[in-house]
C-alpha cells in the first residue's frame, strides 16, 4: 500500500564541516504529526562501488582504512562520482586509481540508499570486467592493497572479520546473484 508523503514545512542548514552537511526539516505527516528531522546530505551524483572480477572468477578487492570504524577493512574499491562524471565514467576512473586495472565492460547491478532514515547519499554498485593492467593517480593517501579472492569461496568473505560493510555485502550478494550463484 502506497502512503502520501508528508508534507515538508521547512528546510536548513543546522550544521556544515568540510565533509559534512546536516539539514533540518519540519515535516508534518498526513495524521497531522509534525516533527522535526535531521538528514545528512550527501552530493547530488552519489558514489560507486566497484566490484573488479577478473575472467577467472577472482574478485579483486582493497584493504584500506577506514576512520568509521578505526581500523583496516577488506571491501570493494569506490569512491563519489565527481561534478559532471556519469556513475560509468566515475566506474573506470576508480578502477585504475584503486587497483590499477580498466576495466573494459561496467554494468550497473543496483543502486541503494546507504541510511534511508538520516541520509540521501545513494551508491551505485557496478560489475567491472575485462581488465587490463592501467594505473591512475588518485587521492588516497597510502597505496591500497589489492585482495584476489575467488567469487567460489564467497561464504568464506562473509566469515572474515575485516569484511564488514554493508554496502560490500550487497555487492556480493548482486555479484553471486549475477553469476547464477544464488
Amino acid at each position: 500500500m502506497s502512503k502520501k508523503a508528508p508534507t515538508i514545512l521547512s528546510e536548513k542548514i543546522a550544521s556544515q564541516s568540510r565533509i559534512f552537511t546536516v539539514q533540518s526539516q519540519d515535516i508534518t505527516f498526513s495524521n497531522g504529526t509534525t516533527v522535526t528531522y535531521e538528514r545528512l546530505l550527501g552530493s547530488v551524483d552519489g558514489a560507486v562501488l566497484i566490484i573488479p572480477m577478473l575472467e577467472d572468477g577472482t574478485l579483486l578487492l582493497i584493504r584500506e582504512y577506514g576512520a568509521g570504524v578505526g581500523r583496516y577493512e577488506l571491501g570493494f574499491p569506490k569512491g563519489k562520482i565527481d561534478p559532471g562524471e556519469t556513475w560509468r565514467e566515475a566506474s573506470i576512473r576508480e578502477s585504475q586509481e584503486e587497483i590499477g586495472f580498466l576495466p573494459q565492460e561496467v554494468k550497473l547491478l543496483d543502486s541503494v540508499s546507504l541510511a534511508a532514515g538520516y541520509m540521501t547519499h545513494h551508491t551505485h554498485i557496478v560489475l567491472a570486467t575485462g581488465l587490463t593492467p592501467q594505473n591512475a593517480e588518485g587521492d588516497e593517501p597510502e597505496p591500497l592493497e589489492v585482495v584476489p579472492w575467488h567469487l567460489d569461496d564467497w561464504q568464506g568473505l562473509l566469515a572474515d572479520p575485516d569484511f564488514s560493510e554493508g554496502r560490500a555485502y550487497a555487492a556480493l550478494m548482486l555479484v553471486l546473484k549475477e553469476m547464477g550463484k544464488i
